[in-house]
């Protein structure tokens, strides 16, 4: 064989050699949330990254950073885009600002239920605003997780709108979640979620709101007497990952957006669950939770949510009430 021959042999092999390794070269994405590792929403994340660790035979591994350890809501959203995160958990009310239309399923008492909320995650509406969130970003939404129906949490009774002028409550630190509170005339004050719990032990604040799975798990049952059953959000949480990972992480994309969709679904199946079973545990912890006709509430947000400042079209907004 001539020398020519034999050395391009040699870079042939080579190559094949250097395919191989890039072939089966280990990606390591960073998913980050503001949840406490004992939540349900850590663990459905844990259960993910071991799925796709298996379903890839390692060539994807997933890190999960609980508990705001990359940083708080706004600045998990912001290290998706630099690059520096690659998955996280936000709601749609923290997005809003990217693209305004995929926050319509967080406005107050916008949803009817869970069924309803399961027709959203399913509907071409969905993923036509998921869309429109790529186009805007360049991010993708990969899955929708049903987070529940948020409470007003307090120290006194909430029973009808004029319980709550004044009240001085937190809500996070989105344009939309101030619509309710402004509505009854309260004291919208945005803090950081971590920051909640010792919040409502020192008076900074009077009041949250939040689902029953997370005045549980965040334990804010501890500093405030009442749970009053107001269901004025039902709120979700979307799973984005970067078009960045996605694209590191080549053909096994497929994979991951199967697990992490199942991750969603697995999660708000059990948050939902949680829900049905919580208010029997808060009344036996000596927590009052207080019925509430939300119609009073309802007709004091309604004129809002068609009015000129939402971010969603009135056409969106229709076809989201006919599902």
């Amino acid at each position: 064989m001539s020398f020519r021959k034999i050395m391009a042999a040699a870079v042939v092999g080579c190559a094949a050699l250097v395919g191989s390794t890039a072939a089966f070269a280990q990606v390591t994405l960073k998913w980050a949330h503001v949840y406490e590792a004992g939540s349900a929403y850590h663990k459905a994340a844990e259960w993910a990254a071991d799925e796709v660790k298996r379903r890839t035979d390692g060539r994807v591994i997933i890190n999960v950073f609980p508990a705001s350890t990359l940083g708080k809501e706004v600045e998990i959203n912001e290290g998706l885009a630099i690059g520096s995160i690659d998955i996280i958990y936000t709601g749609p009310s923290f997005v809003e600002r990217y693209y305004g239309p995929i926050a319509i399923s967080d406005y107050p008492f916008i949803m009817r239920g869970y069924d309803h909320w399961l027709a959203y995650r399913d509907s071409d509406l969905f993923k036509e605003l998921s869309a429109g969130y790529n186009d805007a970003t360049g991010n993708q939404v990969l899955g929708l997780v049903y987070y529940g129906q948020r409470h007003v949490t307090s120290n006194k009774p909430i029973l009808k709108p004029e319980d709550m002028k004044g009240l001085k409550i937190r809500v996070p630190n989105s344009p939309l979640m101030l619509m309710f509170p402004n509505a009854v005339g309260a004291n919208p004050t945005p803090m950081a979620f971590s920051e909640v719990y010792l919040a409502l032990q020192q008076g900074v604040v009077d009041a949250q709101e939040n689902p029953l799975p997370t005045i549980q798990f965040k334990k804010f049952y501890e500093v405030q007497s009442n749970i009053n059953l107001t269901g004025h959000i039902l709120n979700s949480l979307l799973v984005i990952a970067s078009n960045n990972a996605l694209g590191r992480v080549g053909e096994d994309g497929a994979v991951l957006r199967e697990i992490l969709d199942a991750a969603a679904l697995r999660v708000s199946k059990e948050i939902y669950q949680s829900e049905q079973d919580l208010v029997a545990w808060f009344r036996e912890k000596g927590i009052t939770v207080n019925e509430v006709d939300q119609k009073p509430f309802q007709d004091a947000v309604r004129p809002m949510l068609t009015g000129k400042d939402v971010p969603y079209t009135m056409e969106q907004f229709e076809r989201l009430g006919k599902l």
